[in-house]
């Protein structure tokens, strides 16, 4: 098997059992016996655990984003763009793996002072923040360009709010009043 197969394996691996069972609860030797490879290959691929962790939370966004721009676009110009959003998270949610947000799931297990960490779950979520930016000045040209961003702050705190809440309470009606709140606030 290639280098990179291996690596991508690996990663797929730990993706899944980070996301299912959380990173703290998910140990080296479960990921190699998951993969089925040697321990030394996979510390020929990864150094450490917190370096498995960036490559899940890569996997995890690369795959997100992809997604994400995809569904949303796919819409009718407008408002429509705007409150796919939420549409989109329906989808995630009734998804038989979805355990809510693999960021805050992560950030929520390293400690305070794993920058390396931080700083990926933060410029990941920065992006999602571009992108909402993005579909607001797509589709919603009464908003005047000093408010863009603001709005798409709000968009993402309604968002990631129907994320937790809809997980918490193992049901949609946060995504779907969320939807509403920002159907509100862009009308």
């Amino acid at each position: 098997m290639k280098h990179s197969e291996v690596k991508n394996r690996i990663t797929e691996t730990a993706s899944f059992l980070f996301y299912k069972n959380g990173y703290n609860s998910t140990g080296i030797n479960q990921i190699i016996a998951e993969t089925g490879i040697a321990k030394a290959t996979l510390y020929n691929h990864f150094k450490s655990k917190e370096e498995i962790c960036l490559a899940y939370l890569q996997f995890k966004n690369i795959n997100f984003i992809e997604d994400f721009e995809k569904f949303t676009t796919s819409k009718p110009k407008g408002t429509d763009q705007i409150l796919a959003i939420f549409d989109f998270l329906r989808l995630f949610y009734q998804d038989k793996d979805f355990n809510g947000c693999w960021c805050i799931k992560t950030v929520s297990e390293i400690p305070k002072d794993n920058e390396i960490i931080r700083n990926e779950i933060q410029s990941q979520k920065n992006e999602f923040i571009a992108l909402i930016t993005k579909l607001i000045t797509n589709n919603l040209e009464q908003v005047k360009r000093e408010q863009v961003s603001s709005l798409a702050r709000q968009i993402y705190l309604l968002y990631e709010s129907a994320v937790g809440e809809s997980h918490l309470h193992q049901k949609d009606w946060p995504i779907i009043e969320a939807k509403n709140l920002c159907e509100k606030i862009i009308t």
